[in-house]
């Protein structure tokens, strides 16, 4: 099963379906978009088993991203036994301003920040050492000391250098350190040694922030002269940001930037996807700014696909939140003719498992064991796309957003399944374009003519029946 791949378009996920890298920092260096994050495995029972590789593309060109290979391996670090759970957690990436680039990251199971550096953005990091006071203490390491994950870098304009990091979940996590929230630290031009103490920036409970509270995944970049705070909230599926004049101070709540299952977009109050945790940053790109977050596959929260929505900023600098789609990085709605992946879908949930309070982890996972989900033919690799959405039973619904149907006449689903039922083809609005029936067990292509629409929609695929059916891809003519 292989997809033509001409014509190549931006999609959601933005990189090849067979890649799961979670916590996506933006980085744009000499003209790259380079993304760095953890890195999943298909299937994957932990989180962040891989080693970290990397992906780039031009910023004229966000169709084309090219594979940089591996950057940095868990046994790189000092501190990895081989054992367990010793894997790397969400990475970010600065360039010094000696010129070399640093990467900043935390070990499961450690409590150091620990930095790695190489001469260009996605060559063979090396170890360095861990952040640590001028007398060599490292801030996290001992019993009752801040919790540290996530770091994330900022070089002010300046050359200050600052790490932020912290945990606060809602749960009892390790009794042995102390949740605070989020903070900052800062360094000397080393890249590694702080100068002076950290600094709280965002309290476990800071007001202002009601419903809204730092959870994990710092994210920092500066715009306009202003400093802003990415961070997963306590909601978990949300990232949210803070603005404040100061790098290490006075950050003041604006609001969600993206949800993974579009919780609060346009007023909506279900999940439209199974729900996760999530982790991202800001970047500005030829004037225009994206949030690059990620999503769960798999029907696990150890399996997530990185995916980027573009933002809408107003006068004041304050951003609108983003809608998830099929089309994040294109510029705009996908052509009504060509092939396409089933797993660019964007909202997957059933009509009559809607009402669920979504901080209700159990019932939201009795709810999940019912939808649809993204997984992948064979192992876990870094070669050919193969996912497909299964488990598509009575009521389910796929949403891809958005396409542009002027002259759309035809479509063909490539299905497979025991389910004797009918697919209902609609745009965003409940309008009925077409319908077709599966009718073999085995991967088959159903096609037909559908109803003439003019202008921009969304597809959503509907299933109506007995038993359950997977979808591979479709196709537009």
């Amino acid at each position: 099963m292989k997809l033509n791949e001409s014509k190549k378009q931006a999609l959601n996920p933005y990189l090849p379906t067979y890649e799961y890298i979670p916590d996506g920092e933006p980085r744009v260096f000499d003209g790259r978009l380079y993304i760095f994050g953890s890195h999943d495995k298909a299937g994957g029972n932990e989180y962040c088993q891989n080693d970290y590789v990397c992906w780039s593309a031009d910023i004229n060109n966000l169709v084309d991203w090219r594979f940089e290979g591996c950057t940095y391996r868990k046994n790189q670090d000092p501190r990895w036994t081989g054992e367990a759970y010793d894997n790397l957690f969400a990475p970010d990436v600065i360039k010094g301003i000696d010129g070399r680039y640093y990467m900043y990251y935390c070990m499961a199971g450690h409590d150091s920040i620990a930095v790695a550096v190489c001469d260009e953005p996605a060559g063979k990091y090396e170890f360095m050492g861990y952040v640590h006071d001028e007398f060599g203490n490292e801030p996290g390491a001992k019993n009752g000391d801040w919790i540290q994950a996530d770091p994330a870098v900022l070089v002010d304009d300046d050359g200050s250098v600052y790490v932020y990091s912290g945990f606060n979940p809602t749960f009892t996590f390790r009794e042995e350190k102390e949740y605070v929230g989020a903070y900052v630290m800062k360094l000397k031009p080393d890249m590694i040694t702080m100068v002076g103490d950290r600094k709280i920036i965002l309290h476990k409970k800071e007001a202002g922030f009601e419903g809204h509270n730092f959870f994990e995944a710092s994210s920092i970049r500066k715009i306009k002269g202003k400093y802003y705070f990415v961070y997963s909230s306590h909601a978990c599926h949300e990232l949210c940001y803070a603005i404040s004049d100061y790098p290490d101070k006075e950050f003041v709540y604006q609001g969600v930037l993206i949800s993974n299952v579009d919780y609060g977009y346009n007023g909506n109050v279900q999940p439209l996807n199974h729900v996760g945790n999530n982790h991202g940053g800001l970047v500005e790109i030829n004037g225009k700014y994206y949030i690059f977050y990620h999503r769960p596959t798999n029907r696990t929260m150890f399996s997530r696909q990185g995916s980027a929505e573009c933002l809408q900023m107003d006068e004041n600098g304050h951003f609108m939140q983003a809608e998830m789609t099929s089309c994040g990085l294109n510029g705009g709605p996908l052509r009504g003719e060509g092939e396409y992946e089933a797993g660019i879908v964007c909202n997957i949930y059933n009509t009559k498992l809607s009402n669920v309070d979504i901080m209700d982890m159990d019932s939201n996972r009795k709810r999940e064991e019912k939808l649809p989900y993204i997984t992948q033919e064979g192992e876990d690799r870094e070669h050919n796309p193969g996912t497909y959405i299964t488990n598509i039973c009575d009521s389910s619904v796929l949403v891809y957003k958005y396409f542009d149907l002027d002259d759309t006449k035809h479509i063909s689903l490539f299905i497979r399944g025991k389910g004797k039922g009918t697919i209902y083809i609609e745009t965003e609005t409940g309008k009925l374009l077409a319908t077709v029936q599966n009718q073999e067990e085995y991967w088959n292509n159903v096609d037909t003519d559908i109803e003439k629409m003019s202008g921009v929609h969304a597809i959503r695929f509907r299933y109506q029946g007995e038993g359950s059916i997977d979808l591979f891809k479709f196709i537009l003519k």
